[in-house]
């Protein structure tokens, strides 16, 4: 439909908990939104706000029940009636009841928030503990380059080529695991792989002690 959804029809961000005393039989309500779907589906702005202030404390109770957090769970919300408002021409009675369809469309988008919020969580704290790890090799390493730089000269030379290349790049030129890889032109795995095993071989050559 290309109508876009009423921005101020709903009585801008008036509390939904506030408008729970609101309401009539269920049976009643029922009958009010398979009557007011139509409507909304044709644009009907009038019917849309009334159809929000009838359903919206039913749907905030919902999604907060999913979402938890208050504040997201009223942003969810007016994400719910704008799919409401979009979707309203697909609604199908011989499907179901107005009510049944409007409560998954909420339920579908609370639940997809917050695999959403968790997502994000995981790939944060999974970069977090990268982040960490690296940083502890780094410092265990640190201590091999303070000795004489003619033994660890003479140790670099025991080193396979290849080991010798990743480890000059790390740890005398500055760079990154991903920009060693890049310059060597192999994958990140392999550069960390190479940069590890030749820090093994150090250790040993310069006997430090980890």
């Amino acid at each position: 439909m290309a109508h876009d959804p009423p921005e101020a029809t709903a009585e801008p961000r008036r509390t939904p908990e506030a408008r729970s005393g609101r309401g009539t039989a269920a049976d009643a309500a029922a009958v009010s939104l398979a009557a007011l779907l139509p409507r909304v589906a044709a644009g009907d702005e009038e019917a849309f706000s009334r159809l929000y202030d009838d359903v919206s404390p039913l749907l905030f109770g919902l999604i907060k029940r999913v979402v938890r957090d208050v504040s997201i769970s009223e942003e969810v919300l007016q994400e719910v009636f704008v799919e409401i408002w979009k979707q309203a021409p697909r609604f199908d009675a011989r499907r179901g009841s107005a009510h049944g369809w409007i409560c998954t469309i909420a339920h579908r988008r609370a639940v997809d928030t917050v695999r959403s919020t968790d997502a994000a969580r995981r790939r944060d704290s999974e970069e977090g503990l990268r982040a960490i790890e690296e940083k502890v090799v780094d410092v265990q390493e640190e201590g091999i380059l303070r000795v004489e730089s003619e033994r660890v000269a003479t140790a670099l030379r025991a080193l396979a080529p290849l080991q010798a290349d990743a480890i000059r790049l790390a740890y005398f030129g500055g760079y990154s695991h991903r920009e060693v890889a890049s310059l060597l032109d192999i994958p990140v795995g392999t550069a960390k792989t190479r940069i590890r095993d030749g820090m093994i071989v150090l250790r040993d050559s310069l006997g430090v002690t980890s």
